[in-house]
């Protein structure tokens, strides 16, 4: 503990104290007098690179709402390169998606732009592509059934598609989608979509949304990875960027670099006894 309190010291982050959890050798908690969470951020990030961390005023609770992001934050994959896949066009999509998750584009433009190469895709390659190319990441199916068990609402909130979406959120256990719906027309997609676009705004207005349904001083938890998850993650009380753009990093007050998804439970301090596996 005293090498890392002078690690600290030396960085410009004063350290009160550092022990590990009880209940977790995994976990260690380290209480700082200052108020510049980015100094600590900036130690922790010095010394302890590849971390998983939580920066925070208060002691964790077990937070009444979880909301996500899904593609490469509950899955593994961005569903609409590999959808891309079949159509030949994953290499040029893949491109748009990343430059669009880093920041760079407009995500409507971005997104409108990708569905739009689709067209006359086979609405078949949904179901194939979800059998075959999509995959949950380590610990999320343990990650939502826990907090649902310990209370807490769930919400799936997707810039990709109910056609992914929907299965998903009913194999890991979300009790609600939000996302973008494609249209199809004789079976095959028209390279457009339905209704409004699920970006950045509403992602964050669907959290703010079902905070005030659960009333005054209750508690959230957000994870995502692009920069599209950014004002969600800033307006959770747990904005956890989970192997993020570094956009998404820097505005998330916690970060998973290391661990998979049940490293969210460690950060919040809930006991491994009450994991459902």
């Amino acid at each position: 503990m005293d090498a890392a309190k002078a690690e600290a010291d030396q960085a410009g982050a004063r350290i009160a104290s550092a022990a590990m959890l009880d209940f977790c050798g995994q976990t260690m908690q380290i209480a700082s007098p200052d108020s510049d969470a980015g100094a600590l951020r900036a130690s922790l990030d010095a010394h302890f690179a590849p971390s998983d961390g939580l920066v925070i005023a208060d002691e964790p609770v077990v937070p009444r709402l979880f909301i996500s992001d899904m593609d490469s934050t509950m899955i593994g994959q961005e569903c609409i390169d590999e959808l891309a896949d079949f159509a030949g066009l994953k290499d040029r999509i893949a491109d748009i998606t990343e430059r669009a998750m880093q920041g760079e584009l407009d995500f409507e433009d971005a997104l409108r732009e990708r569905v739009g190469l689709l067209k006359g895709l086979s609405v078949g390659a949904i179901d194939e592509c979800l059998a075959s190319r999509i995959q949950p990441m380590p610990g999320a199916k343990v990650l939502v059934e826990t907090l649902k068990s310990l209370g807490c609402r769930t919400i799936l909130v997707t810039g990709g598609f109910h056609h992914f979406a929907d299965p998903i959120a009913a194999q890991l256990g979300f009790e609600m989608v939000v996302g973008n719906r494609l249209a199809v027309e004789d079976g095959k997609l028209t390279g457009g979509l339905v209704g409004g676009i699920v970006d950045s705004s509403v992602k964050k207005a669907t959290l703010l949304a079902a905070m005030a349904d659960l009333g005054e001083g209750a508690t959230c938890l957000a994870t995502g990875d692009g920069a599209n998850d950014i004002p969600m993650l800033e307006a959770a009380t747990y904005g956890i960027a989970y192997h993020a753009k570094p956009k998404a990093r820097a505005a998330a007050n916690g970060w998973i670099d290391r661990g998979d998804l049940t490293s969210v439970l460690r950060l919040l301090g809930i006991d491994r006894k009450l994991w459902v596996a």
